[in-house]
């Protein structure tokens, strides 16, 4: 009966991820398509950087709640914490490669929704990883800060899951290197800019895997996609 909740569950908890929350509040709050500006990604980030502050709130908390209520739901049927960390991760991927949008359509990183799956496994280092970013905000490196978390995570989910036995905590510490893998990833695979296309794609992807653009000009990256999409 495990096996029959843990499936139905996974492809509930993708089929949440789905839901484009920052598109669907944006078309409703102003008629506008996320994916036409900014940097074109559907996720809370993009929300915020266009201009959309007040929409930008529901939508992180909405997004928070897939990758949560994934983990809570398998967790209340008694599925084991390897089952629940696979649930959430099957709502952030549902987040960033949405069936709502034929599996891409600008689907986000999925950071909001794996804080919440991250949570749900340990409060402790949810707090953390809600917080680290932003101490890097007052130089505008909110993204490298989200890389040097999404490092982090799988060394610090080893101590911060010490509730669990020493194979549960195995098995979560795998599920948070899943969760890192596709957040950089997913950072790594996006369509090549007009901006870098004379960089070298080591720069390139250097760049991505560590401040989520195509250029290390953040003032230019910023204004350019502002203005492309316009």
């Amino acid at each position: 009966m495990d096996a029959l909740w843990f499936i139905l569950l996974m492809i509930g908890a993708y089929l949440l991820g789905s839901v484009p929350s920052s598109y669907l509040a944006v078309k409703w709050t102003s008629g506008v398509d996320i994916r036409t500006v900014g940097t074109g990604k559907m996720g809370a980030a993009n929300v915020l950087s266009a201009g959309h502050k007040w929409v930008a709130v529901p939508v992180a908390i909405f997004d928070i709640g897939k990758g949560a209520l994934s983990v809570w739901v398998a967790r209340l049927i008694g599925l084991h914490p390897a089952m629940q960390v696979t649930v959430g991760l099957c709502a952030i991927a549902g987040h960033n490669w949405p069936v709502f949008f034929k599996f891409h359509g600008g689907g986000g990183r999925g950071v909001f929704a794996s804080l919440g799956v991250i949570t749900m496994m340990s409060w402790k280092l949810g707090l953390i990883i809600l917080i680290t970013p932003y101490l890097f905000a007052p130089i505008k490196q909110v993204a490298f800060g989200v890389f040097s978390v999404l490092v982090a995570i799988p060394f610090l989910s080893w101590f911060f899951a010490g509730a669990f036995d020493i194979q549960d905590r195995l098995a979560v510490t795998c599920g948070f290197i899943g969760l890192s893998v596709m957040a950089l990833g997913k950072r790594l695979v996006a369509h090549r800019t007009e901006l870098s296309k004379q960089q070298r794609w080591r720069d390139v992807l250097i760049n991505r895997l560590l401040f989520d653009r195509d250029i290390g000009d953040r003032r230019l990256w910023v204004s350019k996609a502002k203005a492309g999409k316009a």
